[in-house]
């Protein structure tokens, strides 16, 4: 049988993929189109499939593109300063949220998605960032700007735009559709052919494009190459759940949308074999687990479920959910792995929670973080009912109390012990800026934007950060701590994001894992990572560790915790220990 050239395979693919989103159209003029608006003519790799395109050094920070600030200096400047004087060989990525020209949502309401929003700086400052870390940019695909060229163009009844955005009869019944939002679904519009109805998923400035037209499918075409052609190397699809709609449906997760993200696989691994494509799905466990397809659609997943369970269980001082959802968590497949976070721009999302935490515990955890100065977001259900949505507070306000002690004193090491437990499990983890820096609740900024999620979207000046990072600050102690855990950690070969795992059951008020490296593996490690979640001293058998009794075992860190003579590790208040032993 004669090989395909890489060219004759993504051809054929791309007709598999279109045959599904546009049965009744003739895809031959949409591959050759998306052929040439990629410029693969001529450049195009065969993609090798499960490859693993990240390792344990791997280890990326989230930041806008103006969370540092500085007079006469272009922000996009100031964050390359920051990264390369504080982070370089700390972090291997940085995802920069949306730095084009926006008009909403910090961001998620694109005017332009191939100009650098000016306020930032330009394209040669993203170029610059890229060439020394791995850039992550969002794909902003569910919808854009209603002040963008394409809405105005849509009011105007001309191209391009006139039918790029959903127009929807308001009579339909639309009463099924899934939704994080309590705004009306449909915004009236007025245009020179009188009054239309657009879909508007997440808010009236934020309009749903069309992918039932392929031109709006070539138009992302563009955007894709010209973002490879940028630096961009992870691609986050922002929304991707809702792309498609069917009136009827609850227009989440349906067929066509996973097919675009097979689709959207396909070209960018023909065009760049090492570029990243990580689904941004807000939703329960299953259905976020099923973007990964047979490891043909996201090559990454947001693990939604970790920060509502990870912040419970620290506040809470019990393991028992956090536990029961890892020990439920396939294992990823190679060529596809988990994106662990704790902390975002948004806040903790609790849809991820259902089904994990019962509704009694979300209540409660829902009451300390208001007592914590947190605040809640609601998404409309289809009864007229609401329901908490997530809950908006910096990560390290949300450690301030527990369920048992209130504000007890313990919050920077509940804070550094919540990131060591994310730092050890399987799959790539990222880190917020302003967790890197334990930044507090911005109530200013929520009363100046009108937002809740402004609370954890704080802007240091340059000058304010580098005091506080030069004194003996809780920003200073968490910085340092961390950047001296992920230091660690980037060096452990059981740290590979797709490393094995296995839980350790050693009650609620433990938490621990254990993360071996593969048979195939030239280095081999076994680790075992054990953590409190208790104010109060741990002391746990050695034995209970399952420490294989013919291997070395040694402690990376926290050594004074292990005492062999005594067989036991003892864990102080909220304290942790790796241990590790390799062949």
């Amino acid at each position: 049988m004669t090989e395909l050239s890489p060219q004759a395979h993504l051809r054929q693919r791309l007709e598999n993929h279109l045959r599904v989103i546009y049965p009744d159209l003739d895809r031959a003029p949409l591959i050759e189109g998306i052929v040439e608006l990629m410029h693969l003519e001529n450049r195009c790799f065969m993609p090798e499939s499960h490859r693993n395109l990240w390792d344990e050094t791997d280890v990326l920070m989230i930041s806008y593109g103006d969370s540092i600030l500085c007079e006469g200096e272009w922000p996009l400047h100031t964050l390359h300063d920051f990264l390369r004087t504080e982070l370089q060989g700390v972090i291997s990525g940085v995802h920069i949220l949306p730095f084009y020209p926006w008009s909403s949502d910090d961001g998620f309401s694109v005017i332009n998605y191939v100009e650098v929003n000016p306020s930032l700086g330009e394209w040669q400052d993203i170029n610059a960032i890229a060439r020394d870390f791995d850039l992550m940019a969002d794909l902003v695909i569910n919808h854009c700007s209603s002040r963008s060229l394409w809405f105005e163009n849509f009011k105007q009844r001309k191209s391009p735009g006139m039918d790029y955005f959903v127009e929807q009869d308001p009579e339909i019944d639309l009463s099924e559709v899934v939704r994080p939002r309590t705004s009306p679904l449909l915004a009236e519009v007025q245009t020179l052919d009188g009054i239309r109805h657009v879909w508007c998923t997440f808010s009236h400035d934020q309009v749903d494009l069309n992918f039932e037209n392929p031109a709006v499918l070539m138009e992302f075409m563009r955007i894709v190459r010209h973002y490879l052609d940028q630096g961009v190397k992870i691609f986050r699809l922002d929304a991707v759940a809702f792309l498609w709609k069917i009136p009827g449906t609850n227009c989440l997760n349906l067929e066509q949308t996973h097919e675009m993200v097979r689709l959207l696989r396909s070209v960018i691994e023909h065009a760049a074999p090492d570029a990243i494509l990580l689904t941004e799905t807000n939703i329960p466990l299953r259905e976020n687990l099923a973007y990964f397809g047979n490891a043909n659609e996201a090559h990454m997943v947001y693990n939604f479920s970790l920060p509502p369970l990870l912040v419970n269980a620290m506040v809470s001082g019990s393991s028992r959910a956090l536990k029961n959802w890892m020990m439920g968590m396939p294992a990823a497949q190679d060529g596809t792995t988990y994106f662990n976070f704790i902390a975002s721009h948004d806040g903790i999302g609790l849809r991820p929670a259902e089904g994990l935490l019962e509704d009694s515990e979300i209540g409660q955890l829902v009451e300390l973080m208001q007592e914590s100065g947190g605040r809640v977001s609601w998404r409309a259900l289809g009864n007229g009912e609401s329901r908490p949505y997530e809950i908006n507070i910096s990560l390290f306000d949300a450690m301030r109390r527990s369920m048992q002690g209130g504000e007890d004193g313990f919050q920077q090491a509940r804070f550094l012990c919540a990131h060591a437990i994310m730092l050890s499990l399987q799959g790539m983890p990222a880190i917020y800026i302003h967790s890197l820096l334990a930044t507090e609740n911005d109530y200013d900024r929520v009363e100046h934007s009108g937002h809740n999620r402004a609370i954890n979207r704080h802007q240091w000046s340059k000058a304010e950060l580098e005091e506080a990072l030069l004194q003996d600050t809780h920003h200073s102690r968490i910085f340092t701590a961390l950047k001296d855990l992920i230091s660690l950690r980037k060096a452990q070969a059981a740290f590979h994001p797709n490393a094995s795992q296995y839980p350790l059951h050693l009650g609620d008020q433990l938490f621990g894992v254990r993360r071996e490296t593969r048979s195939r593996d030239a280095r081999k490690q076994t680790l075992i990572a054990v953590f409190s979640l208790s104010a109060e001293p741990q002391t746990i058998p050695l034995d209970e560790l399952n420490l294989d009794a013919d291997r070395d075992w040694r402690a990376l860190l926290n050594a004074d915790f292990l005492d062999f003579s005594a067989e036991t590790l003892t864990l102080p208040a909220y304290g942790y220990c790796w241990l590790s032993s390799e062949d």
